[in-house]
């Protein structure tokens, strides 16, 4: 298979596919007489995997932890399950993150009363930081207008 069909069956730009084999995250690739890539049916399944990694947030430094343990057949599940409870909790970090931050937007946002005057609590709140009052949701309303030059 060339780089093309093998993108089209994991989805993965052919660039990427480049920079993956770039890092070494994918053994040697067979080339053709004039340079062009040819994947073999295991390349295009450790491709799916690298693609599957990525899709649920592992870091490129994590897929190669996974991949060694792969091809390790000596490895032990514990280990993978150790891997996979880290990126668990570092998605919880920042779930929880991500929360702060929608609270505090959304805080700045409902005291905006957006009624055309001058003084706007969100560019208020995006000059000043974070402030407590704002990420408990306890703030009080203000005006919010932004003037667009035409």
């Amino acid at each position: 298979m060339n780089i093309n069909e093998v993108a089209k069956l994991t989805e993965l730009s052919p660039r990427q596919i480049r920079e993956y084999e770039k890092l070494g995250l994918l053994q040697t690739i067979q080339r053709t007489d004039s340079g062009y890539r040819v994947f073999s049916d295991t390349q295009l399944q450790r491709l799916k995997f690298i693609k599957h990694a990525r899709d649920v947030g592992f870091s490129l430094a994590q897929i190669e932890a996974l991949l060694a343990l792969q091809d390790n057949k000596q490895r032990s599940n514990a280990q993978v399950k150790a891997l996979t409870r880290n990126h668990i909790d570092e998605l919880s970090d920042k779930i929880q993150r991500l929360q702060s931050m929608k609270t505090t937007l959304q805080g700045w946002h409902d005291s905006c009363l957006g009624d055309g005057s001058p003084t706007c609590s969100i560019l208020e709140g995006l000059q000043d930081g974070v402030q407590d009052g704002v990420q408990d949701g306890s703030v009080t309303k203000h005006a919010c207008h932004i003037e667009r030059s035409h």
